[in-house]
């Protein structure tokens, strides 16, 4: 069975704790490889290498870590049906949605390029007499990203990619779920030009984690994943001085007003809510049309279209989604939608015993896999665990409200803040409910608000910790410090020390 290893200094690195875990196909349920885990040796040994690379790869003038990030892409474009595949095979989405995967992350290197002008300072002349001020932009060191399993490319690209064009050395920590894909990243940065012990890549649980949050050598950390535990990784990063950027889990709401295009709406709602197996922290999973008539069109516009949804193995050219990425996480779904019911929600499409036992793709046999078919509620109140918790997986809720005030209420008063989309042909209604919900990122008449990449991403309340987005400008305000130079040139003969303060007059 194929194993994967940590990817430090520039090689393969076995590790030496012992400590392994299945990689799972969750098509089929079968282990697929293994991966090794790390304990605090091992971490102290990844960022041991990052710190001895570092300084030289901050000295590389920034045109030059620019090219190298530019040829970067061109690696990742040239073996993009590999990553794509090992992708789909190891986190259960479909191969056309890994290939967006990996794309959206290409998006922040290209944004990245842009280092040489978003790491230029500041310079004023003659603040005072004979005085002059500049700042500048240096890299923190090393610092690392903790990403998720659900994008298993895009987010470290995320993270890395502005961290290494500012100048510094990255340690990834992936998801130990599915982490062939950040190895391969990796490789192809060396292949690209980039110094060894640059970017490396080191797989393991909690005592990894740790070991990172607990190290005096790294200065930040990027996370995304539960809130549960980018809370801890906030708080533990703020007991020991280092900069955190944290972001966790969502519950996004889409507000459907009774002047939209019901037909269009509801095929939008389809694809965001049920995608990748709803695996986004940017999925839709609650829909709140305003009014009777709009709720129960809608809902059997949703109830006509979702039984044509294919649900199959995630290499399948004809699956809509595949399957979630463990068996947990199916268990978990299935156990909040029967939540839901036993609450009184009225479940109009039940996708917990989708049966794929007669089902096999390419010789796989499906019998195994990790299915949820989808799901719909309707009458759902704010009361329900379905409704309160993040289920993470292909159930979409619908809460029904009278008017745009008390829809808009629903995700300003959720715990979760990250995105909301509104559906309407008002521009009034729109301009109202933007400037006003109380969440981080929106979208009108856009289902999965994702900012473009020199926008910055990033929820609000329970959703996000800390000042700071990712990508855009503020990735390089976060992986950067600012030092500021007062110069004075005084001529010869001039006056000795003065004891007062300076006062710019």
């Amino acid at each position: 069975m194929r194993t994967i290893e940590h990817f430090v200094d520039g090689s393969s690195f076995a590790g030496n704790s012992g400590s392994t875990q299945p990689v799972l196909n969750p098509s089929t349920g079968q282990a697929q490889a293994e991966v090794v885990l790390a304990d605090k040796l091992d971490v102290d040994t990844v960022i041991a290498a990052a710190a001895a690379a570092q300084p030289a790869w901050a000295a590389f003038n920034p045109q030059k870590r620019i090219r190298v990030i530019m040829e970067w892409i061109q690696l990742i474009h040239a073996n993009m049906d590999e990553l794509a595949r090992t992708l789909s095979l190891e986190h259960g989405k479909t191969f056309d949605d890994a290939k967006g995967d990996i794309l959206r992350g290409v998006d922040v290197l290209e944004f990245s390029l842009g280092a040489p002008h978003q790491l230029k300072g500041e310079f004023s002349t003659g603040v005072g007499t004979g005085i002059d001020t500049f700042s500048l932009r240096q890299p923190l060191g090393v610092v690392a990203g903790i990403t998720p399993f659900n994008f298993p490319a895009m987010i470290p690209l995320w993270k890395a990619g502005p961290a290494l064009a500012c100048g510094n050395a990255f340690v990834l920590k992936p998801s130990e779920r599915d982490p062939s894909v950040p190895v391969r990243l990796a490789e192809l940065f060396i292949e690209a030009g980039g110094p060894a012990g640059v970017f490396n890549v080191v797989h393991g649980g909690k005592d990894a984690v740790d070991a990172l949050l607990d190290s005096d050598t790294i200065k930040a950390i990027g996370f995304v994943g539960s809130t549960p535990i980018a809370q801890y990784i906030y708080e533990r990063c703020a007991a020991t001085g280092k900069r955190a950027q944290c972001f966790g889990g969502a519950k996004n709401h889409a507000i459907v007003l009774p002047d939209a295009d019901i037909e269009a709406t509801a095929d939008t709602l389809v694809g965001a809510a049920y995608g990748s197996a709803g695996e986004r922290c940017m999925a839709l999973s609650v829909v709140v049309p305003v009014g009777k008539e709009t709720a129960d069109r809608l809902r059997d516009a949703l109830v006509e279209r979702i039984p044509s949804l294919k649900v199959g193995h995630s290499l399948d050219p004809e699956a809509d989604y595949g399957p979630l990425v463990t068996a947990d996480a199916r268990d978990r779904v299935r156990r909040l939608i029967g939540e839901g019911v036993e609450a009184g929600a009225d479940l109009l499409v039940d996708g917990r015993d989708l049966d794929m036992s007669s089902q096999s793709f390419e010789g796989d046999d499906l019998a195994e896999g990790f299915f949820v078919g989808p799901s719909l509620f309707d009458n759902v109140d704010t009361s329900m665990s379905i409704y309160t918790e993040e289920i993470f997986g292909p159930v979409l809720c619908m809460v029904r409200a009278q008017t745009l005030e008390e829809a808009t209420a629903l995700p300003s008063e959720h715990v979760y803040g990250n995105g909301v989309a509104i559906f309407t042909q008002s521009g009034g209604a729109a301009r109202d409910f933007f400037t006003s919900v109380n969440v981080g990122m929106v979208g009108i008449n856009v289902p999965i608000p994702v900012p473009i990449a020199y926008y910055t991403f990033g929820g609000w309340k329970a959703s996000g910790f800390g000042d700071l987005n990712q990508h855009g400008p503020d990735a390089f305000r976060f992986y950067t410090k600012t030092k500021t130079v007062t110069t004075r040139w005084p001529e010869a003969g001039s006056t000795g020390p003065e004891f007062s303060m300076p006062v710019m007059n």
